[in-house]
């Protein structure tokens, strides 16, 4: 049933594109997201801070709860519901947020959140959340590539070298997810997020092992309290592009990994995998418990941020407290990290971006 749903949305977006509502791949640059959104979830109901939400085409997103830890979240403008979504719990307790679901809205994309306190008691929590949609091809060294696997097959796939992303599921919780024709070394951001309606589930990069194949990432997910688990996930890779696969527009945005959450810092990760569009050195040091990313010359509102955790272990990662920006520098000055109910040290993918 899934796989006819996706042929009627790619047929829907097909006839998009022919009446001029989708732009069509027309180059090296073509890969720009045809649809985007992203927002900070903080209230029960109505639309997120003005602050912290964007949406192309141009509306306004609203978020209602429906039941005591579902809320959804509607992108008015967006008809599509391929794509990928990613989600980040924004609380300094050892909580998460996960996607339930996305599907066609009244009007738009509705994506249902669920959030769980660890050991799987529902709670509301807020959270940012991010989806687009691409087309196209891009030349090199930008790259974009996304997937959603659903427990069973890949339900949607996208990669800007026209390649065709495949998973190899292996014991359970662990996939191999080989993204084609990308660079071959570790360069470039990722981000991953737990995608089950019916029980709690934490997904993170296990490892990162680019090769001749092109990027190669090992995704892990675990339940409640810890145990490998087989379930859903989303998977993201972005280089010199903004989380939601567009560059100038948005001209503001950053990435970068915490590759050792040990340093009390400030240190600069190496330029592999951080990159600012404003050239500016990004760093990340020590804001006991927390670590701090500083990611200046890219803050211009309205902006989000996503973190996902990096290493095999069941270790989970998010947003201790809101962000911060000030004369166009922007303080991820809370990135948490769990194992289990306890603070700890943990590398981590961390992403900005504007939607200027």
């Amino acid at each position: 049933m899934h796989r006819i749903r996706k042929t009627i949305h790619r047929y829907c977006a097909a006839l998009m594109m022919v009446a001029g509502l989708v732009p069509a791949a027309t180059g090296a640059r073509a890969a720009v997201p045809n649809v985007w959104g992203f927002a900070y979830v903080d209230a029960l109901a109505g639309p997120p801070p003005a602050a912290h939400q964007g949406l192309s085409p141009a509306g306004v997103i609203t978020s209602a709860w429906t039941l005591p830890n579902l809320v959804e979240v509607t992108f008015p403008t967006i008809p599509l519901t391929d794509g990928v979504v990613h989600v980040t719990a924004v609380s300094p307790k050892p909580e998460w947020c996960q996607v339930a679901k996305w599907g066609p809205g009244a009007p738009g994309l509705s994506v249902q959140v669920r959030c769980y306190k660890y050991g799987g008691a529902p709670v509301f929590v807020p959270f940012t959340i991010v989806y687009e949609q691409s087309s196209g091809t891009l030349s090199p060294p930008e790259a974009v590539a996304y997937l959603y696997y659903d427990g069973a097959s890949v339900a949607s796939s996208y990669n800007s070298t026209a390649g065709v992303n495949s998973v190899a599921a292996g014991p359970v919780g662990v996939w191999t997810v080989t993204l084609p024709g990308l660079p071959t070394t570790p360069t470039g951001n990722l981000q991953v997020t737990a995608v089950d309606p019916a029980q709690p589930a934490r997904c993170k990069v296990g490892n990162w092992t680019p090769s001749a194949a092109g990027q190669v990432v090992e995704v892990r997910c675990f339940d409640a309290t810890s145990k490998p688990l087989k379930t859903g996930w989303t998977l993201s890779y972005t280089r010199q592009r903004a989380i939601t696969g567009g560059a100038k527009p948005p001209k503001y945005f950053a990435y970068t990994m915490d590759e050792s959450p040990t340093t009390p810092g400030p240190y600069p990760p190496s330029s592999a995998w951080s990159y600012n569009s404003s050239s500016g050195p990004n760093t990340v040091q020590d804001a006991l418990p927390f670590r701090w990313v500083r990611f200046p010359g890219v803050g211009v509102l309205p902006d989000d941020v996503q973190v996902t955790a990096f290493g095999p272990g069941p270790e989970y990662c998010q947003l201790g407290g809101l962000w911060s920006v000030s004369g166009a520098i922007v303080d991820v000055n809370k990135v948490a990290c769990f194992n289990g109910t306890a603070f700890t040290k943990q590398r981590t993918f961390v992403t900005y971006t504007s939607a200027t």
